[in-house]
């Protein structure tokens, strides 16, 4: 397997990974205008996209998704609850579904809570295992959990309810997990889609239930705390929104 991370604006993170014997790659929250540095490093792997993956329609940035998918010819994919809601085809991803890529492959976590649609992406290389079972390397979390901190839940409104549906997907699904799995958040400090986020970019499942101080909380402890510090709302955030969904003009 290959790797890339690009540290980009809003400090957002984006990334390229797939395998590269079998000349295949997945992009994950590409920002506009970031498609060529897609292109050059699928160009150096000698790997061809053949997936781009929204974690969630963005509210902080412009995505480059669509963008991308056009100029590599991959499949652009967001969650299956985004139909009728976006003005534009795409891929629908289930909960449960896997995505393979060569040796590698991809299983869609769906986890509302941010929003609606977010989805994180649990990844496992066949190979790294030799003959043992396969078991999953790394997960991709979006804006549902990050370095130190917890998505903001208020984007579509009713923020104690989607509070609370974070709390059940990141205790469903994510801290489920094995210790070893690694994280990799779309964001890093500076960014307004959660409160209080590492500079880091990097961490484990294990390491964040011993030190993220929001995951030591009770459901009940977990909402008061996550409603009661959210960041400004993005700036241009309606209009990121509509462009997202294909309503801009």
């Amino acid at each position: 397997m290959f790797f890339r991370q690009l540290a980009t604006r809003e400090a957002t993170l984006s990334y390229l990974f797939g395998c590269g014997s079998c000349n295949v790659a997945v992009a994950v929250d590409p920002v506009l205008g970031d498609e060529p540095w897609f292109l050059d490093e699928a160009a150096k792997q000698n790997v061809r996209i053949t997936h781009v993956i929204d974690t969630h329609v963005h509210a902080d940035h412009y995505s480059g998704g669509r963008a991308l998918a056009a100029q590599c010819g991959g499949l652009y994919c967001l969650h299956e609850s985004n139909a009728g809601r976006v003005q534009f085809p795409f891929e629908p991803l289930k909960d449960g579904q896997r995505i393979d890529v060569g040796n590698v492959y991809l299983d869609v976590l769906h986890t509302p809570g941010h929003t609606p649609d977010s989805i994180c992406l649990l990844v496992t290389d066949k190979r790294r295992m030799g003959e043992a079972a396969p078991e999953p390397w790394f997960v991709v979390t979006g804006d549902t959990l990050f370095v130190g901190a917890i998505g903001r839940p208020d984007l579509a409104g009713k923020e104690k309810e989607m509070a609370g549906q974070i709390w059940d997907s990141v205790h469903g699904k994510l801290l489920r997990l094995p210790n070893e799995v690694e994280i990799y958040a779309g964001h890093v400090a500076g960014s307004v889609c959660g409160a209080g986020i590492s500079g880091k970019p990097a961490s484990t499942i294990g390491f964040e239930k011993k030190w993220n101080p929001m995951l030591r909380l009770g459901r009940e402890e977990f909402v008061a705390a996550l409603t009661q510090e959210i960041p400004p709302r993005p700036a241009e955030m309606d209009r990121m929104v509509k462009a997202n969904l294909g309503l801009a003009a």
